[in-house]
């Protein structure tokens, strides 16, 4: 008789873990759909490399390029920081360009979403060079 006794306990405590469990996994499972950022568009007419690497691997890219602009004196323009300010840097109303770290921006949209810390501009123009007209 105790035997059997002790057969329910023990059922009743793995119910009651697995009860726990599912508990604890139902609200991750029910508020897991986060959405998705809303990226602006770039201006150019194709990214320097397909958008599935660049994601992935842009930070390398841009560590690469800076090593070899700092240590070999050897500036490409490929991976530049400067090339992706050009082409992801919007406009605002009046035609100026918006840092591309300002909130609702190309690169703060996506740092925010993924929840990294981007300090890149701390140094670099968030914003793409202008040059100055020669004409009169």
């Amino acid at each position: 008789m105790r035997r059997t006794a002790g057969k329910r306990l023990a059922r009743g405590w793995i119910a009651g873990l697995l009860l726990g469990a599912a508990t604890l996994c139902i609200p991750g499972v029910l508020f897991s759909d986060v959405a998705k950022p809303q990226i602006p568009s770039a201006r150019g007419e194709q990214c320097v490399e397909p958008v599935e690497i660049m994601r992935r691997d842009h930070f390398d890219f841009m560590k690469h390029d800076r090593d070899t602009t700092v240590h070999e004196g050897v500036r490409s323009i490929k991976h530049s920081l400067a090339g992706c300010i050009d082409c992801h840097a919007s406009r605002d109303t009046g035609g100026q360009f918006i840092s591309i770290n300002a909130e609702g921006q190309f690169c703060q949209t996506c740092h925010t979403y993924a929840a990294v810390k981007i300090d890149c501009f701390t140094c670099h123009a968030a914003v793409p060079a202008t040059k100055v007209s020669q004409s009169p």
